[in-house]
């Protein structure tokens, strides 16, 4: 049905080039190694008002980076999992398999586009 080496090294190169961009914003979480953390700014200590707010903006905009792609990587992981337990590219939903158009678009796909809002 599927060919799962294709899908299985598409995705862990996503998986790669994900944790390339979470290593550029964050680091894993020592007591929790399956969670990303921001890292702090690099930099001495802000003597400026507008500075401290300059780097309160920049943390912010870098938690929500960092949140989408450990989000993502998270999809990544379990699509990679259900390829171990021989149930990629089966709508979680229905039971169908998935539109290839679909897992083209978005490999890590848990769906068939008819229950794509039953998520």
């Amino acid at each position: 049905m599927f060919d799962l080496k294709y899908w299985q090294e598409k995705l862990t190169a996503e998986k790669t080039d994900l944790e390339s961009q979470l290593s550029k914003v964050g680091r894993i979480n020592p007591q929790n190694k399956t969670d990303w953390e921001v890292k702090p700014l690099d930099g001495s200590e802000t003597a400026f008002r507008d500075e401290v707010a300059d780097d309160l903006e920049e943390m912010d905009e870098r938690e929500e980076i960092e949140r989408g792609l450990e989000e993502r990587l998270h999809q990544v992981l379990e699509a990679l999992d259900r390829i171990a337990n021989n149930k990629f590219g089966i709508c979680e939903v229905g039971g169908e398999a998935i539109e290839e158009e679909r897992l083209m678009t978005n490999p890590a796909a848990r769906t068939c586009k008819a229950h794509i809002d039953a998520r």
